[in-house]
C-alpha cells in the first residue's frame, strides 16, 4: 500500500475546532477518513512550529489519498503537504531503470 507523510498546519478556525474537540476527537476524525477509503494511520503527532500535525498514512492507492487532500483543502481548516514516502526496495527498482535524459545544454 502506498504510503504519505502529511504535514498540516490549522488554520485559526481549525484550532478553535481541535480547542473544542481535542486531540482525541481529531484522530477518531482522521481514522475514520481514512480507513473508510482503505487505508490505514500508522502515526499521528502533533507538534509545534511550522507544522501542527504530522501524520504517517497508508492508501489503496495515489488517488484515495488526492481525495483525501481535495477534501481537506476545501474544508479551509488546514493547510496540508502530502509527501509520498517510498521503500528502499522501490528505491533500489528506480535506480535499476534506464531513463534517457541529456541534461539541458549538453
Amino acid at each position: 500500500m502506498p504510503k504519505f507523510l502529511i504535514q498540516a498546519t490549522y488554520t485559526p478556525e481549525g484550532t478553535k475546532g481541535l480547542l473544542k474537540e481535542g486531540a482525541s476527537g481529531r484522530r477518531s476524525a482522521v481514522d475514520q477518513v481514512v480507513t473508510g477509503l482503505g487505508g490505514k494511520v500508522e502515526a499521528m503527532y502533533f507538534a509545534f512550529g511550522a507544522d501542527d500535525i504530522i501524520l504517517i498514512v497508508d492508501f489503496p492507492d495515489p488517488v484515495s489519498m488526492a481525495a483525501v487532500s481535495l477534501t481537506v483543502k476545501a474544508s479551509g481548516a488546514l493547510h496540508t503537504r502530502a509527501t509520498p514516502l517510498l521503500t528502499l526496495d522501490e528505491i533500489d527498482e528506480a535506480a535499476r531503470r534506464q531513463v534517457a535524459f541529456r541534461a539541458p545544454g549538453m
